[in-house]
């Protein structure tokens, strides 16, 4: 028994209209306001021709271009927040769910990638290193100052 509100005579029509022109299964489910899933399951009620999903671009590592710039960190999470906010919403297909872990997870990554190149510890010492070679030079320049000078 269906869940959802029934279908009227001109949606049916609609759907029939939109699955001949060969529309994508997101397009007719924008256009009804309904689910992915219920457009399919009103599709094999009626039996009509299952409706073949958009084609993505295809893309490979060999492919891509590699940025002149390393994101920063902000951008990354920015990147992350909007794969967040597009996981609460409702009917998800499975496709997207996991395109949005492989998101997650690839900015996770990119995080410890960037925290390893960018080396702060590494920084750290050797702001350490300096602030002691300083403080012996200022030490030095005070000594020799207070020193007579006999030329």
């Amino acid at each position: 028994m269906p869940k959802g509100k029934p279908w009227t005579v001109e949606e049916e029509n609609k759907l029939r209209e939109l699955v001949s022109a060969e529309e994508p299964l997101g397009i007719i489910a924008a256009k009804l306001g309904k689910s992915e899933q219920a457009i399919v399951k009103k599709i094999e009620r009626l039996g009509l021709k299952v409706v073949v999903q958009a084609a993505r671009k295809q893309t490979t590592t060999s492919e891509f271009a590699v940025p002149m710039e390393l994101p920063s960190v902000e951008e990354a999470l920015k990147m992350l927040a909007g794969a967040l906010k597009m996981a609460a919403e409702p009917d998800l297909s499975k496709v997207e769910v996991q395109r949005l872990r492989v998101v997650a997870a690839l900015a996770k990554t990119y995080k410890e990638l960037l925290t390893d190149y960018i080396d702060y510890r590494g920084i750290e010492a050797k702001l350490v290193e300096m602030e002691e070679k300083y403080a012996q030079l200022a030490e030095k320049a005070k000594d020799d100052a207070s020193k007579p000078n006999t030329s």
